[in-house]
């Protein structure tokens, strides 16, 4: 019987928006199980500390700060990456968020321009530049952070959702592209989680309550619960899946 495992030894991972909540969470864990990780986010010192621990694990840490959505960054980010690492076999496109909520009415569409920037454009991006390496592995993984919001309806929030549901349907379509190149890619579908990241989420009561109201399991989730998932979808575990959907929600998109 063939009992695949979680064990990511000897495989090269980059991940992005790694300097806190789930993708360091993510980085250390992947070290954990036995891959060297590049790391990459805005934040250098904070990046230094998520290096701190990936490092203690005996892993390969490449430290890379970068805006993702600069011109410039998604090939420097792989570039750096791959000679840090001698390759690449494991790409977490996690960089993303959303810090405001509005009525579509009333948004400005600079914001509409800057959510679509950070959480789909520098993704197509990032995937452009890592893929022709990633093909030559032939045994590579891409997982795409998503987010319950571009799985339902997300009102206030259409911004984030439509960038968020583009994500998905282009998971998909990459995924059947490379399914003979040796590159799986799925989409991993946090619910709602508790990190900076949805701070503002808790600054009002009433709006923190309507929130976790609809989560049948009534409570935050955490990021290491979401980097659990990102370690099965990286692994031989998940060896037969591409183009899926991994939704880690508390039961909130099981609701009616």
């Amino acid at each position: 019987m063939d009992t695949r495992g979680t064990s990511l030894t000897g495989r090269r991972a980059l991940v992005t928006g790694a300097s806190r909540g789930i993708g360091r969470a993510i980085a250390v864990l992947f070290a954990q199980e036995g891959a060297d990780v590049a790391i990459v986010a805005r934040n250098a010192e904070a990046l230094d500390e998520v290096a701190a621990e990936v490092r203690a694990t005996g892993a390969v840490c490449v430290v890379i700060p970068a805006d993702v959505t600069a011109d410039d960054a998604p090939q420097r980010i792989v570039d750096e990456a791959i000679a840090g690492l001698g390759g690449l076999d494991i790409l977490v496109n996690n960089a993303g968020g959303n810090s405001f909520m509005a009525p579509l009415h009333t948004m400005r569409y600079s914001g509409w321009q800057k959510t679509m920037n950070l959480n789909l454009d520098s993704i197509v991006r990032l995937l452009q530049a890592a893929l022709p390496a990633m093909i030559e592995t032939r045994h590579a993984s891409v997982i795409n952070v998503s987010s319950v919001a571009g799985t339902n309806g997300s009102p206030f929030m259409s911004h984030y959702g439509a960038a968020k549901a583009a994500l998905i349907s282009l998971t998909r379509s990459v995924a059947v592209e490379l399914a003979t190149e040796g590159v799986r890619v799925n989409a991993l579908i946090p619910g709602w989680i508790d990190t900076d990241l949805t701070g503002f989420l808790r600054e009002d009561d009433g709006v923190e309550h309507a929130v976790i109201d609809r989560v049948p399991m009534k409570r935050w989730g955490k990021a290491d619960e979401i980097a659990q998932g990102a370690l099965f979808l990286a692994s031989d575990a998940s060896s037969f899946m591409t183009g899926q959907n991994l939704v880690l929600d508390g039961g909130l998109t099981a609701n009616p």
